[in-house]
């Protein structure tokens, strides 16, 4: 461990002097301890900026309301931020994906987080180089200057200044919104609910072996329009759940008065690896998320980061990754703007961010959403297909197709999708066209 710097100790004597004041001024106010506001709070810290970040639920229970995620990740996302193996309750193998009644195996090292324990690692690591946390202190608006944020109002009537504004609160969006700068549409919503459970029969015959393995399942009989997923967690205990975007893509497949508890019920009744499942106490989450193309993700003074734009990876659901990515991003821009003494944050000079994060954060994101709703909108029937199609073609074929190669898509398309291509053509490409 490197010891303190001269420096790293004076700030760390002006924050303790700073909790007698409550309006105190930051290079940067980050509302929101999720992944994305954390870990640029890590960031920032960490290279000597004074940053606060503002967290609407109170210490003593943090992450309760807001602990929502799967928390299934890779390596890349471990290594590239330096989680350490303590938040880690299952170091995975393989992803699984699976249809109806065939299954495709492709190896692949993952990470199944306790997200809890991970978002807490994140802000007792930022607080290490210096960064303030303020819990209990719900953002409601940004503080206006001839025009421009030089703040957050939090908790009614608190205030706290800084050069630069980040939201990090996800789809609540308070500053974001008020700044124009949220597009959020409720269109394409997609909600997810999950349980952990002991008794899974993880290898059961007829089934992938899903030992150490996160499986996906496409069955429009469980998540209409979206997936289900089983992550082991070790021994007998797996994190089971399932996710659909509420657009017409799922009420082409949807029953009639059936909410996603139903949806999960149904599964849990008629697959038998869960027939002997038991859900472990205060082990529920339910999350949302917007899947759709961003708008502006800055403005003067101002950025929006993580899941307060949409940053989750549209086809497979992945978020954790990508919100750290938008946070390191966020970080970076700052830096490359206040390093810098005489410059002013402008939207001009923060333009940075919008460059970063379509390159690094969502790259392709366009292409992926058309992608996810081609690949929710198949009968089931075909789904057993593209298992059998991936087992013969191989994982580089999967790998190419995910990156969105138009290629290797192209090779798992057959001529009877020629009426589906149309109608989804017609969806997408065609004004005002109603199913």
């Amino acid at each position: 461990m490197v010891s303190v710097s001269g420096r790293r100790l004076d700030k760390l004597i002006r924050l303790e002097e700073s909790q007698q004041s409550m309006n105190d001024r930051y290079d940067v106010v980050i509302a929101g301890a999720g992944p994305a506001g954390a870990q640029c709070a890590r960031d920032l810290a960490a290279r000597d900026y004074d940053v606060v970040v503002l967290e609407t639920e109170p210490e003593d229970e943090f992450p309760r309301a807001s602990n929502k995620s799967t928390a299934g990740t890779f390596p890349s996302m471990m290594s590239s931020f330096a989680i350490p193996d303590d938040v880690v309750m299952q170091y995975t193998d393989s992803v699984v994906l699976e249809s109806p009644t065939d299954y495709f195996v492709k190896e692949q090292p993952g990470a199944v987080l306790e997200f809890a324990d991970f978002k807490r690692f994140l802000v007792e690591d930022a607080r290490e180089d210096g960064a303030e946390f303020r819990f209990g202190a719900r953002a409601t608006e940004p503080i206006m200057k001839n025009g421009e944020p030089i703040g957050v109002r939090y908790n009614g009537d608190q205030e706290v200044y800084a050069e630069i504004t980040i939201d990090a609160t996800g789809p609540a969006a308070p500053l974001a919104k008020k700044l124009g700068v949220s597009d959020l549409e409720r269109k394409n919503h997609a909600i997810g609910v999950e349980y952990e459970f002991e008794g899974v029969e993880v290898d059961r015959p007829g089934f992938a072996d899903l030992n150490d393995a996160m499986m996906l399942r496409l069955d429009h009989e469980i998540a209409p329009g979206g997936y289900s997923w089983i992550f082991h967690t070790g021994g007998d205990t797996a994190k089971v759940g399932l996710c659909y975007i509420q657009n017409d893509y799922h009420t082409r497949y949807s029953k009639d008065g059936y909410t996603i508890d139903d949806y999960l019920e149904h599964w849990l009744e008629t697959d038998p690896r869960l027939a002997d499942a038991e859900r472990l106490e205060g082990k529920q989450h339910r999350g949302s998320a917007h899947i759709q193309m961003p708008g502006t993700l800055h403005t003067d003074r101002f950025i929006a980061i993580g899941d307060t734009v949409p940053t989750v990876d549209p086809l497979w659901g992945e978020g954790i990754h990508q919100c750290m990515k938008s946070g390191r991003a966020a970080a970076a821009t700052v830096d490359s703007c206040l390093k810098h003494g005489d410059l002013v944050p402008t939207a001009e000079n923060l333009e940075v961010y919008e460059t970063l994060w379509h390159r690094d954060v969502a790259p392709n994101m366009r292409t992926r959403l058309l992608m996810t709703k081609l690949l929710y909108l198949p009968e089931n029937e075909r789904y057993d297909q593209l298992m059998s199609d991936l087992n013969a073609l191989g994982h580089d074929t999967l790998a190419k197709a995910n990156s969105g190669d138009p290629l290797a898509v192209a090779r798992l398309l057959k001529p009877g999708d020629l009426p589906m291509l149309a109608e989804f053509a017609k969806r997408e490409f065609v004004p005002d066209f109603l199913p």
